[in-house]
């Protein structure tokens, strides 16, 4: 029996470190933060929350998609279709946050938002209800907080913004999406102070270099591995 990971305590997750922490960390981030938005403020307030929800939505959306949902694939009876079924909900996601951010003028700009928090919520209740359960039955303590680390370093260079043109899966959202994370992580840091030509060469840099662990981690979830 399937048991949901939402109610259940560090110690039988695999620890702090685990990846079923981590994201349930992340999925609780995102719900605090949906629960703050019907609630109003300044334009730029709800401006500056948006953009926090679409950054951690996409970048933890595309480390689950590198990292996770493959592993899942290959050792869960049902894998494959447990996640299809999560990767149209990214897609679907996507092309609406993707809408969002085209047309910030548009009257239905509030109810594609409120239609998007619905998606992600579904979203978070398939993951801890059907998804993550597979990975701990599946693998012991110390397997999952490895996983979490490979899953937090993909996480930290992934892509922040929509892009529905990237594939779903690797090694095809790795060669396109990482390259793209540069320009996102840019767009993030516009508003701050700072030579722009430093700024745009830190994060290139750290990208580039970030890549090439992308692209490892990616071949390590194709090959058989210790449980």
């Amino acid at each position: 029996m399937t048991i949901s990971i939402t109610h259940r305590d560090s110690a039988t997750l695999g620890g702090s470190g685990s990846i079923l922490m981590r994201q349930r960390r992340d999925h609780a981030r995102l719900d605090t933060m949906m629960n703050r938005w019907p609630a109003g403020g300044t334009d730029e307030e709800l401006d500056a929350l948006w953009q926090d929800i679409v950054q951690l939505v996409f970048s933890h959306a595309f480390a689950e998609e590198t990292v996770l949902w493959p592993l899942l694939r290959r050792v869960a009876p049902h894998g494959e279709e447990l996640t299809a079924r999560v990767e149209e909900e990214h897609q679907a996601i996507n092309d609406l946050v993707a809408r969002v951010e085209k047309a910030p003028d548009d009257p239905r700009r509030g109810e594609w938002i409120r239609q998007a928090f619905g998606l992600i919520r579904q979203d978070i209740r398939d993951e801890e209800d059907e998804l993550l359960p597979c990975l701990r039955d599946a693998f012991g303590d110390r397997r999952l907080r490895r996983i979490g680390a490979a899953w937090e370093t993909v996480r930290a260079t992934a892509p922040t913004r929509p892009h529905p043109g990237v594939p779903r899966r690797p090694p095809g959202n790795a060669l396109r999406g990482v390259p793209l994370s540069v320009f996102d992580r840019l767009r993030d840091l516009a508003p701050t102070g700072g030579p722009v030509a430093r700024r745009a060469s830190l994060i290139a840099s750290g990208t580039v270099g970030a890549a090439a662990v992308v692209f490892c981690v990616v071949r390590a979830t194709r090959r058989p591995g210790r449980r």
